[in-house]
């Protein structure tokens, strides 16, 4: 598994970012939701690496991205800050709450089956008022995560996991499968600082572009 060098190069030099555009009079609002958290460890990895802890540290570091190389071109609210267990209805009701124009939950997958690898993106299953920016959005993602770091692309995917189904009508929603912690290489991958870098530069810049392509409210 390779780490893009022009992300990793961005992260120490400062080059230009990978995808930009003019920043937005008034920055869109994205609710970033690292699934699990507390007691809810979510998936364990063959070395003991837990999803709870991954996820939020590539949110963490989403945010501190945005700050610091693309001042604050969006503004990110997370539903989680810390190693806390967050309800899925304060989960959606947040994005509610604050009027969000897109929700992504980020998690890590897992399977009985070791060989199992790369990425996944889910959008709501069943339709909706955004079903098709959802799938715009999903498509970028799992694009963009698959051509700059390599991850091997599973595709977009329909499904009624709760926090789509309950922001489904309010704004572009997208679950990201970052990759598989029972594949002891992806864990691997995956636990590291370069790696989560990287991940959440890709996820956030794609989020930017998005936006800046119009794919708003």
């Amino acid at each position: 598994m390779r780490v893009a060098m022009p992300i990793l190069l961005l992260l120490c030099t400062g080059y230009p970012p990978l995808c930009f555009g003019q920043n937005l009079p008034d920055p869109p609002l994205v609710v970033i939701d690292p699934g699990h958290g507390g007691v809810d460890s979510g998936a364990i990895g063959t070395q003991g690496v837990l999803e709870k802890d991954i996820v939020l540290k590539v949110a963490q570091e989403m945010v501190r991205l945005n700050r610091e190389i693309h001042g604050g071109a969006l503004e990110l609210y997370l539903t989680r800050y810390a190693d806390t267990l967050i309800s899925l209805s304060d989960r959606t009701g947040l994005a509610k709450a604050l009027k969000a124009y897109a929700y992504v939950s980020i998690h890590c997958n897992q399977a009985r089956r070791i060989g199992a690898q790369g990425i996944e993106v889910f959008v709501p299953e069943g339709g909706g008022r955004f079903t098709e920016t959802s799938l715009q959005l999903a498509h970028a993602i799992r694009q963009n995560l698959n051509q700059h770091l390599g991850l091997k692309d599973r595709g977009v995917k329909m499904a009624n996991f709760l926090v789509l189904q309950e922001t489904t009508q309010l704004c572009p929603s997208v679950l990201v499968e970052l990759g598989f912690l029972s594949n002891r290489v992806e864990e691997e991958h995956l636990k590291k600082k370069p790696s989560i870098a990287a991940i959440a530069l890709v996820v956030l810049e794609t989020l930017i572009t998005y936006f800046n392509e119009g794919n708003n409210k």
